[in-house]
């Protein structure tokens, strides 16, 4: 995992996504993002996801997997995504904005894990650890390592991260996936901070 981010810097990206998600919410322009505004790890290239909860449940998240534009700009682009892109849900309202919880997810570069058999694959997961990829041609599903609270068995993990990618549950059992695993900082805002 690269340096961490400072509590300053990580306090300017949740400033960002907040802002997105109360702008595309309220069909408003996105604020400019200057880059002499931030820092430079911001201003560098990075990986985020942006998860939007809503007195405790999911209300959108959206991320990537690739380092490939400034992480304050990436920031921005997930908030908005995870706001009014996500097919799970409607885009949020503007009565939901302000009751929003939001979480910023930094991602590592992924790495490839390399493993045996599907017991040795099972095994070589760290539970709240890992965030893992798997991948078989074009078809592709990851789990960030906080889902390893709702399922932290490795093998319900794999189960379900293989009907995330539109396979049987036991798909991992027969098949030979390409996996790979990426590890997170996460940071959200407090919930009596947003007065919910």
């Amino acid at each position: 995992m690269p340096e961490k981010l400072s509590p300053q810097e990580q306090e300017h990206l949740l400033t960002v996504a907040r802002e997105a998600v109360t702008a595309i919410a309220h069909n408003q322009p996105l604020p400019n993002l200057d880059p002499e505004r931030f820092t430079p790890r911001l201003n560098a290239n990075g990986a985020s996801f942006v998860t939007l909860t809503l007195y405790g449940q999911l209300r959108g998240c959206i991320g990537t997997l690739e380092a490939y534009q400034p992480l304050v700009l990436d920031v921005q682009k997930r908030a908005v995504q995870a706001a009014s892109e996500d097919p799970r849900f409607t885009p949020v309202t503007p009565e939901e904005a302000d009751k929003l919880t939001i979480e910023v997810s930094r991602l590592s570069n992924p790495e490839p894990l390399e493993y045996n058999n599907p017991q040795d694959l099972a095994a070589k997961l760290r539970p709240g650890i890992d965030g893992v990829i798997i991948s078989e041609g074009h078809r592709r599903a990851t789990f960030l390592p906080q889902v390893w609270d709702e399922l932290p068995d490795p093998k319900l993990f794999l189960a379900q991260l293989c009907r995330k990618m539109g396979c049987s549950p036991n798909y991992w059992k027969h098949k030979k996936l390409e996996v790979q695993i990426y590890h997170v900082e996460g940071f959200s805002e407090k919930p009596q901070e947003r007065g919910v």
